[in-house]
């Protein structure tokens, strides 16, 4: 099942896509269909419910303000951060039902966070009313954050993801059949997705449009590295990107270095981009926001390193990167998960670290099979990875596991690339184990708050 590059990728604000961007974009949508409908001027009042993951952690996660983003109809991509949205809402008691509609909210009363209630169909489900001024229900709807962002509405729920008119030259479900057809074909796995995606938009929007999300992962890492402070939310935790680069250009200056000085710009770089998500920011879905710093660690990593030996121009490089990794998604989308919620940490870290393994390895002119290898050596050693946030914030141990997936993708790399791409293990069957070890996983250790480090690290 073909999952398009701007489907995996796409542009928002933290922390969390399944418990900000998605929630955000159903409460926008439920906007949407009202004013189609043409019931919007006719609201008089909404409430959105959390269910399961999003009532457990949705506080920590910004999920009620998300939800109000969204039912003023506001676009993660291009909303304002330094308007205050939120608390103009808060103050006035009204809210702008998708931006033109002004009804009376009181997000205490109007988000209700029901914590003791799982919804059968998914971990991360919602669900939004509107009801007129006699009290008379005008629409429900149910849906359903199933990672990276992306939503379904109950009925949607069990469907295949990709639209069935969305037809592309490659289809593939398993990376089986990705590597068959690139031998049939004599294509790479980046040469099957441009095709893939010229067929969807002009050519030249695919190219503009990956630039776009190359600059937007660079000016996450430089607003990291440059913002001091304190992250929002009960842990106070400090950014430490600013002081770990501080520390390295002193190195740099007084040149003194060891081996291993590279390692440490890559740690630095995964912190910046997760500081910068753990603190609302813009950043890019990689392939959630909770995993978000770990393809730009590795793609600079490429910029910075690994461009010397590549055969392909800095720019050409790039696209290579991105266009195999979002095929290494397509196919943990197809086969298994990318929700947090659902699978743990593997589906978020762990998918993350093996895309950027097989990015990077792809960028560095590696063959198909040796492609395949990095991202299997990297999620082979992210199997059975939780997901435990201390204090429901994608604080910790989120931002350093960012940083160790950024380190662990480029060693996975340079594995596979010491070899002949020959491997045991095939990348199917450890998408298959991911999944299966998921749906094993005790709720405790899913994005919930209520096991491992959450529990046993600190009270919240």
């Amino acid at each position: 099942m073909y999952t398009s590059l701007f489907d995996v990728f796409s542009i928002g604000i933290g922390p969390s896509s399944s418990h900000t961007m998605g929630p955000m974009r159903a409460a926008a949508q439920f906007a949407a269909d009202l004013a189609a409908d043409g019931r919007l001027k006719r609201t008089a009042r909404v409430q959105a419910e959390l269910y399961g993951s999003l009532a457990l952690t949705g506080e920590g996660h910004g999920t009620p303000e998300a939800v109000i983003y969204g039912l003023l109809g506001l676009d993660a991509e291009t909303l304002d951060l330094n308007t205050d949205y939120i608390g103009r809402v808060h103050s006035s008691g009204l809210l702008a039902l998708g931006g033109e509609h002004s009804i009376a909210f009181t997000p205490e009363r109007d988000i209700v966070l029901a914590k003791s209630i799982t919804l059968p169909e998914h971990a991360n489900g919602m669900c939004l009313r509107a009801w007129n001024a006699a009290g008379i229900l005008l629409h429900e709807e149910y849906f359903f954050s199933i990672g990276g962002g992306a939503i379904r509405r109950r009925s949607e729920m069990g469907q295949p993801e990709a639209h069935p008119t969305r037809r592309v030259p490659y289809e593939f479900n398993t990376c089986a059949e990705l590597m068959a057809l690139c031998k049939r074909e004599n294509i790479t796995i980046a040469g099957a997705v441009r095709c893939n995606e010229a067929s969807l938009r002009p050519a030249q929007l695919v190219s503009h449009r990956v630039r776009q999300l190359c600059k937007t992962m660079s000016d996450a890492i430089e607003r990291g590295v440059s913002t001091p402070g304190t992250l929002p939310g009960s842990l106070k935790l400090t950014r430490r990107a600013p002081l770990i680069f501080k520390r390295l250009e002193k190195l740099f200056y007084e040149n003194r270095t060891d081996a291993l000085t590279i390692i440490d710009w890559i740690n630095l770089w995964a912190f910046a981009v997760a500081e910068e998500n753990a603190a609302g920011g813009r950043v890019v879905t990689a392939p959630t926001m909770g995993s978000a710093g770990v393809l730009p660690a590795v793609l600079r990593y490429y910029e910075r390193y690994g461009h010397k030996e590549s055969p392909f121009s800095l720019e050409g490089g790039r696209e290579v990167f991105l266009l195999t990794a979002s095929a290494i998604c397509s196919l943990y989308r197809a086969n298994a998960s990318i929700s947090g919620a659902e699978v743990g940490c593997q589906g978020e870290v762990g998918v993350a670290c093996s895309m950027a393994a097989a990015g990077l390895a792809a960028a560095m002119g590696g063959t198909n099979a040796q492609i395949e290898n990095a991202a299997e050596i990297a999620m082979e050693h992210n199997l059975g990875l939780t997901c435990d946030p201390i204090c429901g914030l994608v604080q910790v141990p989120c931002i350093e596991r960012n940083a160790i997936g950024a380190v662990k993708a480029v060693n996975a790399t340079r594995l596979a690339l010491r070899g002949d791409g020959s491997h045991y293990v095939s990348l199917d069957s450890v998408i298959a184990t991911m999944y299966e070890t998921g749906r094993n996983l005790h709720s405790h250790y899913k994005e919930t708050a209520l096991g491992g480090l959450a529990t046993n690290a600190l009270t919240c």
